[in-house]
């Protein structure tokens, strides 16, 4: 019996507990406790697997970090401040307001506890074993699309409740898979679904969106963010360098600067090594076109310079890899009318003149996304690797999927759907490894096992008496 089945076994009374927000006196209590009033402190995995403690304070200078007794000083990575304003194609445009300070430091290898002063920070395992994998999780709120999802509604927006459920696994990591933040447009004041709801793309809504409801998973284990379309320079992208992006914080690449938005939309590919044998190679995708690029054109002599970088990623001997990126490569989306798209054209116009119809390189053999908001599971005849999709873990869902693909449907040309799973309703996926390969399962918003898939180069997937019909 793999880990996972057992991970799941707490009472319904400790989920919903563990769901609850921080009441404003524990809150309190917390920051009393701390030197630098830090509001939230968290772990994320960076390149070659280098562990960066990261901690959000409202003061002016950073706390210590704390690893096994030993004082390590943090270092400012971001001033407080309120850039000029990025409205990506909303009507409603403000400046960003971040009165806080980002702050950063590397955790030693082989720690065994760390703080941020008094507060306990998730360290990495040498090999993870059970990972947690989510995706697509803010709270929707676009004045462009007249649409607001209920951010005061936990089962019209489940992230919290999926946070917690997804923590009671006891993770050793937590991929997300892209697109934090949601919150673009003021809710109407007619709306009581959102009524209160903070918008724009300052703190607050980073706050709202993905500090608050994610607190379990933040606690649980250190995370590998990927960044999606939503944090892209024109959108969240301020907020995106601040608090989750893992390379140096520059003046010509944190998105508070549109003439340099070149830089910032195209961040460096890197590695995150689970074993000697198995890596994760995380892609930023956020400007992909969901239209293939002319040859000429400055995004696909960009994204074809990175996409080698990830071959020589790939390229290491004896190294499988994990392929994440925001947008699925080689998933689906339906429209609402009923047609189903292909993947990415973008990246497959750049991906096929590296690698022809295979589209990756030889080492990377599973691919994993976000961006379309359900559950996929595809896996090829042809020579493509598998690929999952998550992206369904608490903004409002995409159009469903049939459950049953009509006969010649490829999602990239050559690539021969040999297995297809779908759900289309919220959840989240655990990865746990065992000696053949990855034991994949797809739960519930509610906490039960929809899909067992099992992954040893080719994936297999079974569907569960619980998995509705689509």
């Amino acid at each position: 019996m793999y880990r996972s089945l057992f991970k799941c076994s707490i009472t319904l009374a400790m989920v919903a507990m563990s769901a609850l927000p921080v009441s404003s006196t524990s809150a309190a209590s917390t920051l009393a406790k701390t030197d630098a009033d830090v509001l939230h402190a968290y772990t994320l995995m960076g390149i070659n697997g280098q562990a960066i403690a990261r901690a959000i304070t409202r003061g002016d200078t950073c706390p210590t970090l704390i690893v096994d007794s030993k004082r390590l000083a943090m270092h400012e990575r971001a001033a407080k401040g309120t850039p000029a304003a990025r409205n990506g194609d909303q009507p409603d445009a403000k400046p960003a307001a971040f009165p806080v300070t980002s702050c950063e430091a590397d955790i030693p290898v082989r720690a065994h506890h760390a703080s941020v002063d008094d507060i306990a920070i998730p360290v990495p395992v040498a090999e993870p074993r059970h990972i947690v994998v989510i995706g697509d999780t803010g709270c929707r709120a676009k004045a462009s699309e007249n649409y607001y999802q209920s951010c005061n509604d936990s089962d019209k927006w489940p992230f919290a409740k999926i946070s917690a459920l997804a923590a009671s696994h006891k993770p050793d990591l937590v991929i997300h898979v892209g697109d934090y933040h949601y919150r673009e447009s003021p809710c109407p004041a007619d709306n009581a679904g959102c009524t209160g709801s903070p918008w724009g793309y300052g703190y607050d809504v980073w706050d709202a969106d993905v500090f608050q409801p994610a607190a379990p998973l933040w606690k649980a284990a250190p995370w590998v963010a990927v960044r999606g379309n939503h944090e892209s320079c024109n959108r969240a992208g301020q907020g995106w360098f601040r608090f989750l992006d893992v390379h140096s914080y520059a003046a010509d690449s944190n998105c508070d600067d549109p003439k340099q938005d070149a830089q910032g939309d195209f961040t460096v590919p890197y590695a995150v090594p689970l074993d000697a044998h198995r890596q994760l190679i995380v892609f930023d995708s956020s400007k992909a076109s969901a239209n293939a690029y002319t040859e000429d054109s400055a995004a696909f002599k960009r994204y074809r310079e990175l996409l080698i970088q990830v071959d020589q990623l790939a390229a290491k001997p004896g190294m499988k890899s994990i392929f994440l990126s925001h947008h699925p490569i080689l998933g689906l989306a339906a429209t609402d009318d009923g047609k189903i798209n292909p993947g990415n054209q973008g990246l497959q116009s750049v991906m096929t003149t590296l690698h022809g119809q295979r589209l990756f390189a030889d080492g990377i053999d599973l691919a994993m996304h976000g961006h379309v908001h359900q559950f996929q599971a595809l896996g090829f005849s042809s020579n493509q690797p598998a690929t999952l999709v998550g992206g369904n873990s608490g903004s409002d869902l995409s159009a469903a999927l049939p459950a049953q693909l009509p006969p010649g449907t490829e999602p990239a040309p050559g690539a021969v759907v040999e297995t297809f799973f779908t759900q289309h309703d919220f959840g989240f996926m655990t990865m746990d490894r065992t000696r053949y390969g990855w034991y994949i399962t797809e739960w519930s918003r509610h906490g039960k096992a929809l899909f067992h898939c099992r992954f040893d180069g080719k994936l297999a997937c079974t569907r569960t008496a619980d998995a509705p019909a689509n």
